[in-house]
């Protein structure tokens, strides 16, 4: 035991001091101009030289006691300067970039740091989280709830639209407050992240909704009746039969009852630099409230990434909502939730894309039905043709034979619309990537 322990010792000893150490992630915050943009630092020490990148582009520098400076280049020639010093897991100093404006002068900044926690050792995890607090914004600035990797699956729960949890208790405002945000580690703008709805169970017994009909699906002959509508309509959900029925119902609905279909109202990453923090009220190529009753247990949504980390939300559980959600409310609810991420690194989409066990679908978000159909329609053909390798020619062969089309939302300020095509009709995926031709 004694030669084996001086072995090791003799090792550790002859270990050279300027051996590489693993690589490090860190999330990179410049203030510009009081406006935060996040970036994704790696670095990678060899002694007190520095080597990594900022969002790909290559840096070095030095880093010695309590001290670190490190500079990188852009593709586009420009020089990017930071010193400051370290301490643990932050970074602060000072920024020195290229003036946008004016090629021969230079803009200073301040900007700060934090580490990413390595990976845990071992197989993916899952990690139960309670929230405590909720966000009313799909928010690039607010403080991740909690840091998980990809592989790694999450149980959690959210409230109802109006802020209400599973005891019957107001914990949040009103206007589908959200869960999150979720820092995926390794996620950088230009990937894909693939959310698997692995489980939705309701957590009480009761949902709320109204009896209105939204405008955008109201004929002009029913207008002047439409003021009797937009009373409240309570259901009783019976957990165990799965079904619901509204409470105090008579006549012709008495003994009216339907079958829930729980799913998610609000399933969004955070918008890229540029954008303020978006409404939970408000949909767009992040996601966002996109109210799309194919966002169930067992299917997979795609979201683009747009800020490192990506900071996943989640919210507004239905307990059932007919297409278009039509009632300006579903069957609002609270909701236990189990999810698992996965990243696809390089691959981007332009909005949101729902995978079912049988289905492909791509939801489009804009102001109008014909502009949401266009979105939703050309987002397929840039499907079809990416990952099944299928010429325009061959998409449009496939659409005009197969394409189903439904109304997501009608509810909010934007509207949705879900293009869909059965994967029996499909040809085999190609065996990578093909660019749209």
């Amino acid at each position: 035991m004694r030669y084996l322990l001086t072995l090791i010792l003799l090792c550790l000893s002859a270990a050279p001091a300027n051996a590489q150490q693993p690589a490090e992630t860190w999330i990179l915050v410049q203030d510009m101009w009081g406006n935060p943009a996040y970036s994704m630092l790696t670095l990678v020490r060899v002694g007190e030289q520095l080597t990594g990148d900022i969002d790909g582009d290559p840096l070095h520098g030095r880093a010695t006691a309590g001290t670190i400076e490190f500079s990188s280049q852009a593709k586009g020639g420009g020089i990017y300067r930071f010193s400051g010093s370290q301490t643990g897991t932050t970074m602060a100093g000072k920024a020195d970039f290229p003036d946008n404006n004016f090629p021969d002068r230079r803009a200073l900044h301040t900007f700060t740091a934090r580490r990413i926690a390595d990976r845990p050792a071992g197989a993916p995890r899952t990690w139960h989280f309670q929230p405590v607090d909720y966000a009313n914004s799909f928010d690039p600035h607010r403080a991740p709830v909690l840091t998980i990797w990809p592989g790694d699956s999450v149980e959690t729960s959210t409230v109802d639209s109006g802020g209400v949890d599973a005891a019957g208790n107001t914990v949040a405002l009103f206007g589908n407050p959200q869960t999150g945000p979720f820092f995926i580690a390794g996620a950088a703008p230009g990937d894909m992240l693939a959310v698997h709805i692995k489980r939705l169970r309701l957590n009480r017994d009761y949902a709320d909704s109204l009896d209105t009909i939204v405008g955008r699906a109201l004929g002009s002959s029913l207008v002047a009746r439409a003021g009797e509508l937009g009373k409240p309509v309570r259901w009783t959900l019976d957990r165990k039969a799965g079904r619901a029925r509204p409470q105090g119902a008579s006549g012709a609905l008495k003994d009216f009852s339907i079958a829930v279909r729980p799913m998610l109202g609000g399933l969004a990453v955070a918008p890229g630099f540029g954008s303020a923090p978006l409404s939970t009220g408000d949909t767009g190529p992040f996601g966002g409230n996109m109210d799309f009753n194919e966002v169930v247990e067992g299917n997979i949504v795609y979201l683009p990434v747009q800020q490192p980390g990506a900071l996943l939300y989640l919210g507004d559980a239905h307990a059932l909502q007919g297409d278009g959600e039509t009632s300006q409310y579903a069957l609002e609810t609270s909701m236990d939730v189990a999810f698992r991420v996965e990243l696809i690194k390089g691959k981007r989409i332009a909005g949101p894309r729902v995978e079912s066990p049988d289905r492909i679908m791509v939801l489009g978000q804009a102001g109008s039905l014909d502009e949401a159909l266009k979105s939703a329609s050309t987002g397929m053909i840039l499907w079809l043709q990416q990952d099944y390798g299928l010429t325009l020619s061959q998409t449009a062969q496939i659409l005009g034979t197969a394409m189903h089309y439904s109304v997501a939302n009608l509810a909010g300020r934007s509207v949705g619309v879900a293009a869909k095509l059965d994967k029996a009709v499909l040809p085999p995926k190609a065996t990578a990537p093909v660019p749209p031709r």
